[in-house]
């Protein structure tokens, strides 16, 4: 949204159905500038877990990939995909956003890695039950819905027995903190455990961005109750070599304060 589409912004309860739907407007109409500024970092042909720059050619959080089936759940244009792709792995990418996915299609095209790319709502997954080995989202879906509980259901279900589903979000810890990567984001604003959604509505008064605030318990209790296993948590460091601004990540803030969890869990045998 531009400062002439903003109505308000803010920590504010809203309607769960408003909430749940401002996420594939918001990234329709800002898939392309999202892409412009950060598309660079996050590589055409590469999987990024998060700001810090932790890349899946190195953590291996996936694991042995060789003769799996692989879900990207909230793909946005589909580059963790199409990495894996670009290895061999069988790899089907989804996205609630058609704007995210045309962008997709063209980096398709462009690279000459395909991936299919399929629009659904992570929380209606359009496949079989059993059907994939492995799911995983990097920083997409869970923090754009109210209810990622049923995320973790949908994957639960697609995935067969022993499978793994392993996803990154930002830090619970950065919501008590000012969104800021300067050292004015070092000093805690808000309780931790005020878990109202940051909200901007449009000048209308309607919801045109959500994202949710979940604590550590939060995520564990919600994963659990789909049936999954919490196997690790990893808390990347910030590196000494980025120097990457991104929204509150940055390195100022990085040097004191974790900015992402990823959470490693596996459905039961």
């Amino acid at each position: 949204m531009t400062d002439e589409t903003i109505g308000s912004v803010g920590y504010r309860d809203v309607p769960a159905e408003q909430g749940g739907a401002a996420g594939r407007t918001w990234w329709d109409a800002n898939a392309e500038e999202y892409l412009d500024e950060h598309g660079d970092f996050l590589g055409a042909v590469d999987f990024c877990w998060c700001p810090e720059g932790l890349r899946e050619a190195d953590a291996h959080l996936l694991g042995d990939l060789d003769g799996r089936r692989v879900l990207e759940v909230g793909a946005g244009a589909a580059q963790c995909s199409r990495w894996l792709a670009a290895r061999g792995v069988e790899v089907v990418a989804t996205d609630v956003s058609g704007g995210m996915l045309r962008r997709g299609a063209a980096l398709n095209a462009s690279t000459g890695v395909p991936v299919p790319l399929v629009q659904a709502d992570a929380r209606r997954l359009p496949f079989a039950d059993a059907s994939f080995d492995v799911a995983f989202t990097s920083f997409g879906a869970i923090p754009f819905v109210p209810d990622a509980g049923a995320i973790h259901r949908e994957v639960a279900r697609v995935l067969r027995p022993g499978g793994s589903w392993v996803f990154s979000v930002t830090h619970p810890l950065r919501w008590a903190f000012p969104d800021d990567p300067s050292t004015h984001g070092l000093t805690a604003n808000r309780s931790y455990f005020d878990r109202r959604p940051y909200v901007e509505t449009d000048t209308a008064g309607r919801v045109a961005y959500a994202e949710y605030h979940r604590t550590f318990g939060d995520h564990v209790r919600e994963v659990v109750a789909a049936g999954l296993l919490v196997e690790d948590v990893v808390e990347p460091e910030w590196p000494a070599d980025n120097q990457e601004v991104w929204g509150g990540w940055g390195p100022v803030r990085g040097a004191y304060l974790p900015g992402t969890a990823i959470f490693r869990t596996r459905s039961a045998v």
